[in-house]
């Protein structure tokens, strides 16, 4: 079995077809998701998704790109929801400085207090970084002076070094449909240097289908072509990339593992 460790299906594209959704990733051997959010103003829909289906969970944060979209987040906004019973990860939040659709600086802030809200409730951070290795490897290492951050690099693009501090640190790294893709030489170089114990998959859905199903609409049910590639570029079975990434899964996300 396989986790999608990182899905939108609130999103349009999955939400209306959310039964035939889950019925295609159970048969695709996918035993749980995690509906990830990225405003505050859809965590009761995010998490309604998870309160309604056993093998989903949810989570609690802001996307860098709507870092200025609404009110500034709190810690206290981020901890009162984070105590749900199937909220088990903070984010995703972190810095996007390709797209640049929030003003740096109110990124920044924004991820600065994910990063509070994950130390204080051990619940691993969710880190979304594109364009901005140097900052995320700054503020991760200055924040992680105050206190271990248990966390997931998601969707992994970024360079080595963002991939060594984030091993450093303890956190674990998730890869995407993108690893699939034929532009990805320098990611899969960079991958293969990654301990499997610390690897995840993810869709990431409904963006980001994995070749052979580039320019559909990503679902969870994809993210099995995403592991056969991995295990293909580890030289393993696809039956041992499937248990580790579910392994390291529950490892990331210990709440999970208390359900």
């Amino acid at each position: 079995m396989l986790v999608d460790s990182h899905c939108h299906l609130n999103y349009p594209g999955l939400v209306e077809d959310l039964p035939g959704v889950l019925a295609r990733a159970a048969a695709a051997g996918i035993s749980h998701m995690v509906c990830i959010c990225s405003r505050l103003s859809e965590f009761d829909a995010v998490n309604a998704i998870a309160i309604e289906h056993e093998n989903i969970f949810s989570t609690i944060g802001v996307h860098p790109h709507d870092s200025d979209a609404e009110d500034p987040v709190t810690l206290g906004d981020l901890l009162a929801r984070a105590a749900g019973p199937k909220v088990i990860g903070i984010g995703e939040t972190g810095l996007d400085f390709f797209y640049d659709k929030s003003p740096r600086d109110a990124q920044e802030a924004n991820f600065r207090v994910h990063i509070k809200a994950a130390q204080e409730t051990g619940l691993p951070l969710i880190v979304h970084t594109r364009d901005a290795d140097q900052r995320t490897i700054e503020i991760l290492t200055e924040e992680a002076a105050n206190g271990a951050i248990p966390g997931i690099i998601h969707c992994f693009t970024a360079g080595a070094e963002v991939a060594k501090t984030a091993l450093d640190l303890g956190f674990y790294i998730s890869l995407s449909g993108i690893i699939t893709f034929a532009n990805a030489g320098d990611l899969r170089e960079i991958a293969k240097t990654l301990p499997l114990e610390r690897i995840l998959v993810e869709t990431d859905a409904p963006f980001l289908a994995p070749v052979p199903m580039r320019g559909k609409r990503n679902e969870p049910a994809f993210v099995a072509h995403t592991a056969d590639f991995v295990a293909k570029m580890f030289a393993i079975a696809p039956e041992e990339l499937a248990r580790t990434t579910t392994e390291n899964f529950f490892s990331a996300f210990a709440k999970a593992e208390m359900r």
